[in-house]
């Protein structure tokens, strides 16, 4: 497609999907129902106008992957497990209680509506990033809003560490940033700061640009450390670890050049977070090496999950009931109602039960093909974006193995658009960018095109 083929109703669609992150976000990560409410508008708006763009252009383009109907499978069966079949008996004094899978078919229609749009903003991402102009514009805003970010949430650590905007403070949570979980943060800037990463590392960045994107992903490096998310630490670091495996799978620069970078940006991270001061990742490792559960009561909480697995397999208790089903198998004093299970592959077991076995394994499945395809790529722009989408992808997965941060809106909507980015730099556009090898072998061809009409002319002029 190309610039003239773009709609107005298209244009107006991407920057209300640039809207849409930098809302979700600065709305406390969008964990409130009327913010979240406002999401779906906004989401619904979205389709809207690219709806429009379709009846105007009478042409429906999007790019091609299964994963958003993988969403909306999970949104279907959600719908499932609220079907009644029968009532219970009497409990409590109260006849005709509906009989369903789920353990909280509330939470689970509710659970199924969320999934259902997140599969309406996937698609919508999918059919804006059409063009080259566009995946540019996208990594731009990512990084952009990402180093803003990190750098509002610096400032406010240090000036107002325990209230959000200085006027918020999170009940049984430590905030940072606009999130109410530091968590949830750190899982932000591990996608935020992953293409620019992944560009810098793969060769992508124009020299004259490369310190400016160094400085981006460091003090993004130094936020997500200072955060104090010991999970978000070590998904940074397997991020670090997926794009040197890229970069060593390469032929076009050094390895060791590639790890001494490395090394030089983990340096700067933690050398800013100890100049800034106060608590890091490192800091809570170590108060917590003394204890005898590493995981802070996560270890419970996952004894627990594989009871309720256990229990309820192949149907699952329902999506969003796992807090239900929790109070049954709580060994402990049972005063504590925990709503997640801090690891999402667990949950999504106790939850969809045989179903989300299939689809999380068709998601793996997916996503591990898109990093394969990657070492196909031949534009190098589009390659360095890819790399750092996926290891910010698999970043994400890692912290998710002992946090929840996919619940959050946030999390979910820059999620989408980074997977997104992956799918559509391995497309070739008609606009592509020319990378650094092409015109290095322009300039090359074109030199020696005059090199030798240049020789063809002096001889003419001898022979004559």
């Amino acid at each position: 497609m190309t610039s003239e083929q773009i709609t107005l109703a298209s244009r107006a669609a991407f920057i209300l999907l640039c809207v849409v992150l930098v809302f979700t976000t600065l709305a406390y990560g969008a964990v409130h129902q009327p913010v979240i409410a406002v999401f779906y508008v906004l989401t619904g708006a979205l389709i809207v106008l690219l709806s429009i763009d379709v009846y105007q252009r009478r042409q429906f383009t999007v790019q091609n992957n299964l994963m958003p109907v993988l969403l909306l499978a999970l949104a279907a069966y959600g719908l499932v497990q609220v079907i009644p079949f029968g009532t219970l008996a009497q409990t409590a004094g109260v006849d005709g209680i509906p009989r369903t899978i789920s353990l909280n078919p509330f939470a689970t229609q509710v659970s199924a509506l969320h999934m259902l749009f997140l599969f309406f903003l996937f698609v919508a991402v999918l059919s804006l990033l059409n063009t080259a102009g566009r995946l540019r514009w996208t990594v731009y805003v990512i990084a952009i809003f990402g180093f803003a970010f990190a750098f509002f949430a610096i400032l406010q650590s240090v000036l107002s560490p325990q209230k959000i905007y200085g006027i918020y403070e999170a009940k049984y949570a430590v905030p940072f940033g606009s999130f109410v979980s530091r968590h949830n943060f750190a899982a932000f800037m591990e996608l935020s700061l992953a293409i620019p990463l992944g560009m810098i590392f793969s060769g992508s960045v124009r020299p004259d640009k490369r310190l400016l994107y160094i400085t981006a992903i460091a003090l993004m490096g130094i936020a997500l450390l200072l955060c104090g998310s010991r999970g978000g630490l070590v998904a940074f670091l397997a991020e670090i670890i997926c794009v040197l495996f890229f970069a060593a799978s390469s032929l076009r620069r050094s390895f060791n050049v590639q790890l001494a970078l490395a090394v030089i940006l983990i340096a700067l991270v933690i050398g800013g977070a100890v100049f800034v001061g106060g608590d890091t990742s490192f800091t809570r490792i170590a108060e917590t090496a003394a204890t005898d559960d590493l995981t802070t009561g996560r270890t419970h909480i996952w004894q627990v999950a594989v009871e309720i697995i256990r229990a309820y397999f192949p149907l699952g208790v329902g999506l969003g009931a796992f807090g239900v089903a929790y109070t049954q198998f709580d060994s402990m004093s049972g005063l504590e109602r925990v709503e997640q299970a801090h690891n999402d592959f667990l949950q999504i077991v106790t939850d969809a039960g045989l179903v989300g076995i299939v689809l999380g394994g068709f998601f793996i499945y997916g996503f591990a093909k898109l990093g394969m395809r990657i070492r196909g790529i031949n534009n190098q722009y589009r390659r360095g974006v890819a790399v750092g989408a996926f290891a910010g992808c698999l970043a994400v997965l890692v912290h998710s193995l002992v946090d929840f941060v996919l619940h959050t809106t946030a999390i979910s909507v820059l999620f989408i658009i980074v997977l997104s980015v992956l799918i559509a730099s391995l497309t070739e556009y008609p606009d592509d960018f020319e990378d650094t090898a092409q015109r290095i072998k322009r300039k090359r061809t074109k030199a020696k095109i005059s090199s030798i009409s240049q020789s063809i002319n002096t001889r003419a002029t001898e022979a004559q």
